[in-house]
């Protein structure tokens, strides 16, 4: 080899060396999220299939979940590193295991708004929430509405009501048959539910908790601590990706739902556009967050909100606002506004 080939044959060896270094930097996420793939799960799945974590550094695995209160117990048992899950729910097992040595943290709000809702058919007469009082009530034990339905109670004024237990799939048709009076769950995902099994929107009453005097916050994104600690810059860019990814879904959510669909492709494309469009409605770019902004959270709101968890959880411990969010590796505030009118 003349020195030409050398130095040729000596850059394309660094070459191939640092594209494999590259490769080898992604940094592993284990991502669980709070419900199955359904229109929401847009908001991680699209940045994901557009190679927005890939970019900033990350090899993000997505899996579905079966509740936030699993989610949860999952990134704390180190199973998973971050997820998305109810903010209530954090708080509890905040509060419930006060000497775990890995309680994970909500580092970015998602939904600044609850979208839990007491819903029934208008047959029933129930047209505002003091209509309840005396009825019986149906929803999973661990469902975010009902788990929070002294809070709404005592902010109306709503007497004793009964209630029934039962698998998150039989809660819409056990009040389409009449054998409850009404339901808690989240709006988007009940209120459609309802109308695959006959019931028309007209025919159904939503309470929605917000509407309510229930300015409780939703879902947000957590982290375990051992994460944010030995590795925040993972986090910082998980979020960064995210909050890219969240602008293109809140503002075509149609196309969003194409990563939904690649995912389970047995879901009904306009059946989840239409649910993502409802959780962007009233949960995510509500009045509230507008306000708020995006990704963040009132320090107030937060402390009445981990009071009213303490006492309508009768938890073991009470919450401590301080403890469950973290909010220091956010996104600058030009990239976290996204939301608009």
């Amino acid at each position: 080899m003349n020195k030409r080939q050398l130095l040729q044959s000596f850059l394309a060896a660094s070459a191939l060396c640092l594209g494999l270094g590259t490769a080898h930097a992604q940094t592993p996420i284990k991502f669980q999220l709070d419900w199955r793939f359904e229109g929401p799960a847009a908001l991680f799945l699209h940045p994901a299939a557009k190679g927005y974590f890939k970019g900033a550094g990350l090899d993000v695995a997505i899996d579905a979940g079966n509740g936030s209160g699993g989610t949860v117990t999952r990134v704390a048992s180190g199973a998973y590193d971050m997820g998305f899950a109810d903010m209530a729910a954090l708080m509890e097992f905040h509060a419930n295991n006060p000497d775990s040595p890995n309680k994970p943290v909500a580092v970015m709000m998602v939904y600044n708004n609850t979208p839990a809702s007491v819903m029934a058919l208008k047959k029933s007469g129930i047209t505002k929430p003091a209509d309840l009082t005396g009825k019986k009530l149906g929803a999973p034990v661990f469902d975010a509405g009902r788990r929070a339905f002294p809070i709404f109670a005592k902010a109306n004024g709503v007497g004793a009501v009964s209630w029934t237990a039962m698998d998150p799939t039989l809660r819409e048709t056990m009040l389409m048959r009449g054998d409850i009076d009404a339901i808690t769950g989240f709006t988007f995902t009940s209120l459609l539910n309802l109308e695959a099994r006959g019931a028309k929107a007209s025919d159904v009453v939503v309470l929605p908790y917000p509407d309510y005097g229930v300015k409780l916050y939703g879902n947000v994104i957590i982290a375990s601590p051992k994460l944010i600690k030995e590795n925040p810059a993972a986090v910082k860019a998980f979020l960064t990706a995210f909050a890219k990814g969240a602008a293109e879904v809140i503002s075509n959510p149609a196309v969003a739902i194409e990563s939904v669909k690649a995912r389970d492709g047995i879901i009904d494309s306009k059946l989840e556009t239409r649910r993502l469009q409802l959780a962007i409605d009233t949960v995510i770019n509500s009045p509230d967050a507008r306000a708020e902004g995006f990704g963040a959270i009132n320090p107030g709101r937060l402390s009445l909100m981990a009071s009213q968890v303490s006492d309508a959880f009768n938890t073991k411990t009470r919450v401590s606002a301080d403890a469950v969010w973290n909010g220091t590796l956010l996104p600058p505030a030009a990239q976290l506004n996204i939301l608009h009118k």
